[in-house]
């Protein structure tokens, strides 16, 4: 049986159809709330760029003054423009948070998908290594990478990656064991299919809904520890602009121009909650009233 068709026998009062889920999710307001947000934020930091009215790292005034003439939210402290660093400080945020989440979902989920079609020992195998991760303080493994493989965009990725795949490789896998004996598996493993091509073809279009509703929550968790990492200086280094960074950076001058860290912070809330506010209506267009 084909994944298509596989899907329709799937479907039931509890699992609508995709039709139905799109007329839900477009008739909640805190979903087209959540999609206003962050199609905003997104336009923020890919056209910033090009629009900034200042250099990155060109300094336009003293340090931390506020709000004027040619600077409307001041400068930093350094005396950079402050609006032209929130401009360029979202694309980095960006392509780290999509990254990250890529690559999580495609190491958690093959894990998972393994994990759940497994009928022999691999399963338990699996995952107890994926224990071993979900064990470890976050924030704790994400600093001893940082400074043993030295301070970068990628070791960032990879360490926020090994903290966020056993939680996406758990989903995948409770959702895939939920499908694994229906007669669609069934008939591809008795026409003898390579479990990759099972993979592909029947088992994740039948769980793209679990993982979509579980996609907000590991975004968000992207998000805050790459903006913890940042705070904490050990993340983007300057002139770099990062809106993380630029919270970090600002804070000895936060009494004399409180915009230099009070916008950048606004940009990463809103990114956090559109994408939580998103998840949260998708999760109601399929009936149920929680996440699994």
């Amino acid at each position: 049986m084909s994944a298509v068709g596989s899907t329709r026998g799937l479907l039931t009062p509890t699992a609508p159809t995709p039709a139905k889920r799109r007329r839900r999710f477009l008739a909640s307001g805190e979903g087209i709330a959540g999609l206003a947000i962050l199609l905003f934020v997104v336009a923020v930091a890919l056209i910033g760029p090009l629009v900034a009215p200042h250099a990155l790292d060109a300094p336009i005034g003293p340090p931390g003054a506020p709000p004027g003439d040619g600077a409307p939210l001041g400068t930093d402290v350094l005396g950079r423009d402050v609006l032209s660093r929130v401009l360029y400080g979202g694309l980095s945020v960006l392509r780290l948070s999509v990254a990250t989440i890529a690559l999580t979902y495609l190491i958690g989920g093959t894990i998972g998908m393994l994990a759940g079609l497994s009928r022999s020992h691999l399963d338990p195998l699996l995952m107890r290594t994926v224990d071993i991760f979900l064990s470890l303080p976050s924030l704790l493994l994400i600093l001893l990478l940082i400074a043993g493989a030295g301070q970068s965009e990628v070791v960032l990725i990879v360490a926020i990656v090994l903290v966020l795949f056993p939680g996406a490789a758990r989903i995948v896998r409770t959702a895939t064991l939920e499908i694994s004996t229906a007669g669609y598996i069934e008939a591809a493993v008795g026409r003898g299919e390579r479990t990759v091509a099972i993979m592909r073809r029947e088992v994740l279009p039948n769980i793209a809904p679990a993982i979509l509703a579980d996609l907000g929550v590991r975004f968000s968790s992207a998000i805050v520890l790459a903006a913890s990492v940042n705070f904490l200086g050990l993340g983007a280094s300057p002139p770099a602009a990062n809106w993380g960074l630029m919270i970090a950076e600002n804070r000895p001058i936060i009494t004399t121009n409180l915009w230099s860290v009070l916008v950048p912070a606004a940009f990463l809330a809103l990114l956090t909650i559109s994408v939580n506010m998103i998840g949260d209506a998708y999760v109601r267009s399929l009936g149920r009233s929680d996440r699994r």
